[in-house]
């Protein structure tokens, strides 16, 4: 009898927890759930947004920027089919083109959906056709324009667990421990001449994703018969789809500074495109250039920086 009286206690108990974890779980959430926002920032997003504007627009297409890593999710457990890196990285391109400069940068043409658009043309075409005035006479459709650079590239590598480890304590039965995990993500971004079919300028950029995990725990008997058990524990992941798009606006970033120093475009004022030049050159370590003669002596060195600085105006007129 007292044995029923336990197992009917324990079954309310358990049954109690199960109603509190599936009805009552936005009441206990951790962490609260905010309202859906507009946009994301990340680092790089101030920094592409504040970039001057150019002497004009550059007008470019993006066809495809897709995932070219082949990689799924890993698991320890079960297989998954889920990718590792987003599938919408043309999505983030064009997001990130628009956003240079603050719209003043490129003027992006669509060609992902392409044959959607010429079809609603066709459709507008054979409307005026059927429906047009007493004459019959309607202004034909505007011409498509197309772009001199065509942007192309992908995600080309997504490397898991590069970095792992943790540390823990235990004493007594209380203690706790710590994981966590670093990944990195790689983005190919290249500029084609479509008039001539050769590539003006390619590069890649790399974003880290850290993860980390914390738990900690209390296993004591306090008496003889009973047992004690606690554990609780949270972890922190960085999005992947994050990383990409911040990898990719890098990438756009570093396209504009690597098009200005090959004279491919330039700034609207030669002074602050000099001045954010020789910033990303800084950033990049590549201060120092070097000189060598036929036998491959160092001859002669100087820091970018300082050359950039000491050019006067006629020179600056290229940029």
């Amino acid at each position: 009898m007292r044995r029923l009286i336990d197992n009917s206690y324990a079954l309310i108990f358990f049954m109690s927890v199960y109603m509190l974890l599936t009805g009552c779980s936005s009441f206990i959430q951790p962490v609260s759930s905010g309202k859906a926002i507009v946009g994301y920032e990340s680092h790089v997003f101030q920094q592409l947004m504040a970039l001057p504007p150019p002497t004009e627009p550059v007008v470019v297409v993006v066809y495809k920027f897709r995932d070219q890593t082949g990689q799924y999710k890993t698991s320890d457990t079960v297989l998954q089919y889920s990718t590792a890196v987003t599938q919408g990285a043309t999505s983030l391109l064009i997001k990130a083109l628009m956003d240079a400069g603050n719209g003043r940068w490129f003027t992006v043409l669509e060609r992902e959906g392409l044959s959607n658009l010429l079809n609603e043309r066709k459709i507008i075409r054979q409307t005026r056709k059927q429906y047009g005035n007493a004459n019959g006479q309607l202004p034909p459709l505007p011409p498509l324009l197309y772009a001199p650079i065509m942007l192309d590239g992908g995600v080309v590598a997504y490397e898991s667990n590069l970095l792992s480890g943790g540390m823990g304590a235990r004493y007594f039965g209380a203690g706790g421990f710590t994981e966590f995990r670093r990944d990195t993500v790689t983005v190919d971004l290249r500029a084609v001449s479509v008039k001539r079919g050769t590539i003006l300028k390619t590069l890649q950029t790399r974003k880290t994703i850290f993860s980390a995990k914390l738990e900690g725990g209390l296993f004591r008997f306090v008496d003889p018969l009973r047992l004690l058990e606690i554990e609780a524990g949270i972890s922190s992941n960085e999005a992947p789809q994050m990383a990409v798009r911040e990898a990719i606006e890098m990438a756009v970033y570093a396209m504009i500074m690597e098009g200005m120093k090959d004279r491919l475009w330039s700034f609207d004022d030669p002074k602050i495109g000099n001045a954010i030049l020789a910033s990303y050159l800084d950033e990049k370590d590549e201060k120092l250039t070097a000189n060598f003669d036929a036998e491959g002596r160092l001859v002669h060195n100087w820091e970018d920086e300082t050359h950039l600085t000491e050019m006067d105006e006629d020179d600056l007129e290229w940029w």
